[in-house]
């Protein structure tokens, strides 16, 4: 699934696309990637409508028209959306076309088709329970060493669960939860409340550190993500430990180890993130 420094990228790459063009209509295939409204007016309600910006909540993407109005992306497992020429052959998996004014398409697709797309008033987005309900950001001021302990003092759950946790911290995935927690030195499943300070001083800089980075990068293409011009990233060139299982440690030499936790695969060393 996309995060945080995937979304981020595929905002960047658009916006210079999209900003001040107008959607003249929508091709939609497969109705069910529509959450709200219907599909009817959904059409209805874009067509004519000028982009005016590009937002980003946790994992969510959001353009922002005229008259008002928002559509939110959220991408989910396989979600691309992809700025292409109107000529370009479009993928099989594409179930919405945004024909723009430029005679270019914005299209959306998605394989395993768990991605989903609101249209909503701009002030009544908190009706999406993901975006209601969502933590700090955690490359913004409010996410400081201070709100880190005072919350985790009080988390009897797995650090690495809790990482995942989008009411808790938005944005942050299975890959840049292992990259943090082995930059500082912490075990996955070592309880949140009983982090010291010096390693709530640490998890909190590897956290920024690595979204950082993830977005300099362009974010981690292992699979399926692509930015909004279908270019690659190339932050899978620089993890340390996600996706390594039985692969030496890069400090230490150590076998890195895979455990599922929470339900989700975690990769780490069991040396340098002692229990």
């Amino acid at each position: 699934m996309p995060e945080l420094p995937e979304v981020e990228t595929v905002k960047r790459s658009l916006e210079e696309k999209l900003l001040g063009k107008s959607i003249q209509h929508v091709d939609i295939f497969m109705d069910k990637v529509i959450k709200e409204p219907s599909v009817e007016e959904f059409q209805q309600i874009l067509a004519g409508r000028e982009i005016l910006n590009l937002g980003r909540r946790g994992k969510y993407l959001l353009l922002y028209l005229s008259g008002g109005y928002a559509i939110v992306f959220h991408l989910r497992m396989t979600g691309q959306l992809i700025y292409s020429e109107r000529t370009a052959v479009r993928a099989k998996h594409t179930h919405l076309v945004f024909h723009l004014s430029d005679d270019n398409e914005l299209r959306f697709t998605d394989q395993r088709q768990f991605g989903r797309v609101y249209l909503l008033p701009d002030d009544q987005l908190d009706k999406i329970t993901g975006l209601r309900t969502m933590g700090v950001e955690p490359l913004t001021e409010e996410f400081t060493k201070e709100f880190l302990k005072k919350e985790l003092k009080r988390k009897r759950t797995k650090i690495k669960a809790l990482l995942l946790d989008q009411t808790f911290i938005a944005g942050i995935g299975n890959i840049y939860a292992d990259e943090a927690l082995f930059r500082a030195k912490i075990n996955p499943e070592r309880l949140a409340s009983t982090l010291n300070q010096r390693e709530i001083s640490r998890l909190h800089r590897a956290i920024v550190e690595v979204l950082t980075e993830g977005i300099e990068n362009r974010g981690t293409s292992i699979k399926d993500y692509v930015d909004g011009e279908g270019k690659s990233g190339n932050y899978q060139d620089l993890l340390k430990v996600y996706g390594k299982e039985e692969k030496p440690c890069p400090v230490c030499g150590s076998v890195i180890l895979r455990k599922k936790i929470g339900g989700r695969s975690s990769y780490y060393c069991g040396r340098c993130q002692k229990a």
